[in-house]
């Protein structure tokens, strides 16, 4: 088996950087404190805030999505308080294991990839709970969650809302002002096209009066914005300064596209693999209803049968195009292909077509090309 060392990731992050990206993270080394850092620093912070859709602060931290969703819960909820979280997949699932860590948890749980009950969620919040945690988009099902009536829920009865925005964030609409979340966060390798590491967060006024006489040490998010109060702003411990460089840079590339373009390629991106998955008979995963809606930047399909996981993503690799598979109890039953970060058309023809030779071989296709075709039609649009 021959690895290429120009294989295309299709993954839903990390996702393959830009040229300018690399060179950035490559540059000398500087100091974390003085002007040149700071100035670098701030503008990943403005940016960030036109993404989020927030007139609130930002803050990087230097750690993954993992680091900041532990900051959003750590930070305001305490031994003696309840969160509210809600799985329909890995993330959600991930809310959950984090919310016991610190406090009392009520979870609501349902099968990946379906859809939430909102009378649920209300009945769960008319017993009380200090904060209400959930994704937006989640990735291990590729089905995007009713984020703004829940926030309307949670603050009809008085809670903090937290999102996980990680892989909407410079892919697809975030609005947190619009729609009142309190707390949101993102991470570097996903729609925004920088290297893993790194995420930021932001938190509305409600929940900086909310946050807990003893949050993490390393992720105190008071020491956060005493840091990026300083002239020039800086980072209460030693950054990633390298990957916030980079970061910079592609921060840099989503806002020379502009926003409304780069969520228009991203949808039509993920419309194109549906499209194809439809005309090559394969099941979508996700049920979806009037409140939720497939991922505008990843797509999960059901394995047709009479082929296997490994056969199915082991040779697309072995031909240069690498996708994902399940995860946890989805492992050999779902794959999904990416729609994120810098990608092109060709990008995402070369993937279809690529799956489509790997189904043939099987036998699962009668003619190749269907795929395709049906996917242009909705790249054409880009």
């Amino acid at each position: 088996m021959m690895k290429l060392e120009n294989t295309l990731m299709m993954i839903p992050g990390p996702v393959p950087i830009a040229p300018r990206v690399q060179r950035a993270m490559g540059r000398p080394m500087f100091g974390h404190r003085g002007e040149e850092f700071g100035a670098i620093y701030d503008e990943c912070r403005e940016i960030l805030a036109e993404l989020f859709r927030t007139k609130n602060e930002v803050f990087v931290i230097s750690g993954s999505g993992t680091a900041s969703m532990e900051a959003a819960i750590g930070n305001v909820i305490g031994k003696d308080d309840t969160i509210i979280t809600i799985e329909n997949g890995k993330f959600g699932e991930r809310f959950c294991d984090i919310g016991e860590r610190y406090g009392n948890t009520v979870k609501l749980q349902y099968d990946w990839g379906t859809p939430i009950d909102l009378e649920a969620v209300e009945a769960a919040l008319e017993n009380g709970a200090k904060a209400l945690a959930m994704v937006h988009n989640e990735t291990s099902a590729a089905i995007k969650n009713p984020v703004e009536e829940v926030a309307e829920l949670a603050h009809k009865h008085g809670a903090l809302f937290i999102m996980d925005a990680i892989t909407t964030v410079g892919g697809d609409t975030v609005e947190v002002d619009k729609w009142g979340v309190d707390i949101a966060f993102m991470g570097s390798q996903k729609c925004i096209a920088a290297p893993p590491g790194l995420s930021a967060i932001t938190l509305s006024d409600a929940a900086w009066d909310a946050i807990v006489d003893k949050p993490p040490y390393y992720l105190d998010l008071k020491a956060y914005r005493k840091s990026g109060s300083n002239s020039p702003s800086q980072t209460p411990y030693t950054p990633g300064v390298s990957l916030i460089s980079a970061m910079c840079e592609a921060l840099r590339i989503v806002k020379e596209e502009g926003m409304e373009q780069r969520k228009h390629r991203h949808a039509r991106g993920a419309a194109a693999v549906r499209a194809a998955a439809g005309a090559l008979g394969i099941e979508l995963f996700p049920k979806i209803d009037k409140y939720h809606s497939y991922s505008n930047t990843v797509t999960a399909m059901n394995i047709p049968e009479g082929i296997t996981d490994k056969e199915l993503r082991g040779e697309m690799l072995d031909m240069g195009i690498q996708i994902s598979g399940g995860q946890s109890h989805l492992k050999g039953k779902i794959f999904r292909i990416g729609s994120m970060g810098n990608f092109t058309a060709t990008d995402m023809v070369t993937t279809i077509s690529t799956l489509e030779l790997v189904l043939a071989k099987h036998g699962l296709v009668d003619r190749i090309g269907t795929g395709v075709e049906a996917a242009s039609r909705e790249l054409d649009k880009i």
